[in-house]
């Protein structure tokens, strides 16, 4: 290959640079014009320009006239003449220095065509060419600094450049021009009070190590400059970059870190440089002068100007109502209402800005598959690689098609419990597609295998730490009850405190009120220990109820084909033991299709009949609560009620606000699996619609839990737990609170975990905010908490309930439960997700078919009394809709390689302050103390609801795990 033009150019274009930010024309044998002609063709905009023949005098600036040639034309020039060897790479164009002159010698040496250690240097002082006493000042007035950044590589933006842009920018970082950083002065000039000007340089390429590739480059900084408060920067490149970290070394007080993990978008795509602040954090009226603009002006570029649809590169943070669920241009059956409204309250989300739909004008058009998050929220190329829902919705895009070759039946249901267990050992045989050879086993290796004789797939699941502990566990009476305390959903037991018991809704549209469940069908079956009235005192008698939330969705629901639904109630018996013992189930239709209401109690039972009766019941009790923890413990009250605090933190907290910086972590990765639950799980036809009982009201019923349900300050765990009967404020009792049921493992163990939260919360907030008026003045803060309220969540907005701001308790309240909600509570809900639910029997999701005792004909009795078994299998979900959920559920559980646990890894911020630092490694400390604790309850056999005989040890909310399907291990934030 061969180099175009004069040998010299390459490297003259470089100092020729140099001079220009120096304003020094530099003393060359070239006649200034003709330098200026050919420097500048060389190097101008994107080096695709002819210059005129003369030049203004006075700025030396040349005249630029139309375009001439593209950037192929300069590639292929460039490679077209021999490369020479540095350091075993072909990298570096041959030139001769003696057709620029011993004179610029130096000058070609600093700009590295010599060395591998390329350096770009920008000065504020002009080169010198004597030795006057001037001159010398100059030199002297100046700090040489270097800067080292990180920048990430990626296998994804590799391969997707390798076309004419990847070429050009390759001879960028050849030509040191990778990344142009600006240095900002924290503090104004104090002669014109106006900002101080930046200092530039160019950081090229210098190697890569372990922490990725680093770019380097010095600058000359006035020695008057004071404190860097923030770095500028320009990607010359043509694709983005993903930086983690600037080091500014050479100052004498010390380094400067910088901590960005962004991407930074192409000045192609965008002009507008990045700002990066230092790692000091400042509350808004405590921002050094210098960078109060900048502050200002980042988060303005946040918030976007709500028009259009945003660019992949953007970051843009707005709002908007679910209005994205349906599908109406592809079948008005596909229709869905837009959650978000009077009619059907909701939090909002991300906007997305697409265009409406032809179909339905109040939703937007799913035509394009792309659904727009703000480009700092997507998922790791780790995290993206490994699974995670990237993983999940190639699952449901590649593997269901799959199954439904395997199972063209979607409504066969397993014909025996053996069939079941086959999925354990033998597995579903995968047909063979040309076009995805060995795709669904490398998105998911634990489950897709490959069967060495024939060489096919085959989807064989693991077996759940359940069932491989005790085979029959979710037979079992005492397990039903155990798992409302240790197991999935441990968020919807409740102390009843009124008998008898009584639905609020209207009795003219639902028919009566009073329940079924008996005075004398609770002391039957409590068997004379004591009267309905003392168990009521004594606080014995707990529920389930999904009475009142279901009912008026009974009959919408029964017109879908293949499932059915109830209103339930299942009432509790708090034994001497401190189980709890399962009394009685209620299941109630309302009057429809002309017929009154129905309901029915269920008990358990030595009669042959009824324990199969009351097999069947619990099957939809089951479904009823999959139901419920899917999409209102585990979607709503965590992700969906998460997402509008990710979106005012960002536009209305800066990065260098301290609060910022405290929830930051805890908003990873949340926006990103939102947006694919949209695309993928709990939209029409999704896996929630297609295999939970609600079917196509999935979500309404979720924003029927959001209306009736949902408040903010029940959200922390103590108000969450004194709501539900389940503890009572007691100041002697540890954490303030004394337990209902004493063996109550989330609530145990998860008020340790609240309380090291609150305490590392309460450390970190009285350090900022010493005194209240901090508080109530800090605009940003309440800007934050205005809009949460008003905007995020507008359809609660004006609810007497939400906390006030105003002094450091109100807020470390408020910190304390959101982040609780995105660790914590999140943790608990989904971790579990595949040693509860990967066995479906025990946690069946759908009820396919009503209760035998329900109106049945003759014949239809005939068949249950006959063979029972069959009306209980028929009644799970059928194999179609089993496999999917399962192999969903086993993504959702797992772990990435980069998952970053709770108190695990301080943040760069919080390790740069004394102070902050120390109370972090406090709370690092308790939450290794807690996985003391939680071991050495996991082997207390006094504690019956998390020691037993096959009995799985509750480890939901251990703070740290290993990668992978664990069934522990408490993230910061909503991350799968």
């Amino acid at each position: 290959m061969r180099a175009n033009g004069n040998r010299g150019l390459v490297s003259l274009n470089i100092y020729r640079d140099q001079c220009m930010l120096s304003n020094h024309i530099p003393n060359s044998s070239y006649p200034r014009t003709t330098y200026y002609r050919i420097a500048s063709f060389m190097t101008s905009g994107s080096l695709n320009t002819r210059v005129s023949s003369t030049v203004n005098p006075k700025t030396m600036l040349p005249r630029i006239c139309q375009p001439r040639s593209s950037e192929t034309d300069l590639l292929f020039g460039l490679l077209q003449k021999p490369f020479i060897h540095i350091n075993g790479s072909s990298s570096l164009p041959i030139w001769s220095r003696s057709s620029i002159g011993k004179k610029y010698n130096k000058a070609i040496h600093c700009t590295g065509f010599i060395s591998s250690n390329i350096k770009s240097v920008a000065s504020t002082s002009t080169t010198p060419t004597t030795t006057s006493t001037a001159s010398k000042a100059t030199e002297k007035s100046v700090i040489r600094v270097q800067a080292v950044v990180i920048v990430k590589p990626t296998v994804r933006g590799f391969l997707s450049n390798l076309g004419i842009q990847r070429g050009l920018d390759d001879i960028k970082d050849l030509l040191g021009k990778t990344l142009l950083l600006e240095l900002v002065s924290s503090e104004l000039d104090s002669e014109t009070g106006l900002e101080k000007e930046s200092v530039e340089a160019y950081a090229h390429k210098a190697g890569k190590g372990e922490e990725g590739v680093k770019y380097e480059t010095e600058f000359e900084v006035p020695v008057d400059f004071g404190e860097v408060g923030a770095v500028l920067v320009e990607n010359e490149h043509h694709r983005e970059m993903f930086v983690e970290t600037i080091l500014i070394h050479g100052f004498p007080q010390g380094p400067i870190n910088v901590t960005c993990c962004s991407w930074v978008h192409s000045k192609f795509d965008n002009p507008v440089k990045r700002v990066f602040f230092t790692n000091k954090s400042y509350l808004p009226s405590q921002t050094p002068s210098g960078l109060r603009r900048l502050r200002e002006e980042d988060l303005e570029s946040l918030r976007g100007n709500g028009e259009g649809e945003p660019k992949r590169f953007e970051r843009i943070y707005d709002y908007d109502v679910y209005n994205d669920l349906g599908e109406p241009d592809k079948s008005l059956e596909l229709q869905r209402p837009v959650l978000g409204g009077k009619e059907y309250p909701y939090p909002r989300r991300c906007r997305t800005g697409r265009p409406l739909s032809e179909a339905d004008p109040q939703s937007e058009t799913r035509k394009t598959s792309r659904f727009y998050v703000p480009r700092d929220e997507c998922f790791s190329e780790i995290k993206q690689l490994t699974f995670s829902a990237k993983t999940v919705y190639s699952v449901l895009r590649v593997l269901v098609p799959s199954l439904g070759v395997v199972i063209s039946d979607r409504d066969l249901g397993f014909p025996y419990f053996t069939a079941i267990d086959s999925l354990f050992t033998e597995g579903v045989n995968l047909p063979s597609e040309e076009d995805q050879e060995g795709f669904l086993k490398a998105i998911m290796p634990r489950l897709v295998k490959t069967i060495s004789k024939t060489g096919g797939d085959v989807l064989r699941f693991e077996t759940p730490e359940t069932m491989n502990r005790d085979k029959f566990f979710w037979f079992r009476d005492e397990e039903f009850a155990r798992q409302t305390l240790a197991g999935l959903n441990p968020y919807s037991i409740r102390l009843i405190t009124e008998w008898p018991l009584k639905s609020k809704l209207d009795p003219e549209i639902y028919g009566p009120p009073e329940s079924a469940i008996t005075t004398e069908i609770i002391e039957e079956e409590i068997g004379g220990l004591m009267t309905v009235e003392k168990a009521l005192k004594e606080k014995k008698l707990f529920m389930l109820d999904y009475h009142d939330l279901l009912l008026p969705f009974v009959s919408k629901v029964r017109q879908i084909k293949g499932t059915t639904l109830y209103g339930s109630r299942t009432l509790f018996f708090l034994t001497k033991d401190g189980t709890l013992r399962p009394l009685a189930i209620e299941l109630t239709r309302p009057p429809m299709d002309g017929k009154p209401q129905w309901k029915q109690v269920y008990a358990p039972s030595w009669h042959s009949t009824e324990v199969w009766l009351w097999r069947i019941a619990k099957a939809h009790v089951l479904a009823h609560d999959s139901g419920y923890h899917q999409l209102v413990s585990h979607w709503l009250r965590t992700h969906c009620v998460t997402e509008p605090y990710v979106i005012a933190t960002n536009r209305q907290l800066s990065v260098i606000h301290p609060i910022y910086r405290l929830l930051h972590p805890h908003f990873r990765y949340t926006m990103e699996i939102n947006a694919l639950a949209r695309e993928a799980l709990i939209n029409a036809g999704g896996t929630i619609e297609s295999a939970f009982a609600p079917g196509k009201y999935s979500m309404e019923i979720c924003s029927a839990a959001y209306d009736l349900q949902w408040r903010f300050d029940r959200e922390s765990l103590p108000a969450d737990l004194i709501n539900r009967g389940m503890a009572v404020e007691d100041p002697t009792a540890p954490h303030g609170l004394r337990l209902t049921i004493k063996d109550y493992p989330y609530a145990n163990d998860g008020l340790i975990l609240w309380d090291a939260i609150n305490q590392w919360v309460t450390d970190y907030v009285n350090h900022y905010y010493p005194n209240p008026n901090l508080v109530e003045s800090d605009q940003e803060l309440q800007s934050w908490w205005t809009e949460i309220r008003i905007v995020g969540h507008a359809d609660k907005k004006d609810e007497p309930w939400w906390p006030v701001l105003k002094t450091q308790k109100d807020l470390i309240d408020i910190l304390t439960t959101i982040t609780w909600v995105t660790s914590g509570h999140h943790a608990a809900a989904n971790f579990g997700q595949y040693a509860y639910g990967g066995y479906f029997p025990n946690r069946p999701t759908i009820a396919r078919t009503n209760m035998p005792t329900e109106d049945p004909t003759e014949e239809e009795w005939k068949k249950f009394m006959k063979k029972p078994e069959h009306a209980l299998l028929q009644c799970f979900p059928s194999q179609l809709q089993a496999t999917r959920v399962m192999a969903v559920l086993d993504i959702l559980s797992n772990h990435s390689p980069d998952e970053e646990y709770l108190g695990e890894k301080s943040e760069p911020s919080w390790a740069e302050d004394s102070f902050i630092k120390e109370a972090f490694e406090r709370f690092h400390g308790r939450l290794r103390e807690l996985e003391r604790i939680i071991d050495e309850r996991n082997e207390n056999n006094s504690l019956k609801n998390r020691v037993g005989a096959g009995v799985v040890p509750y480890e939901l909310l251990k703070p740290f795990s290993s990668p992978g399907v664990t069934g522990k291990g408490v993230p910061y934030s909503i991350s799968i």
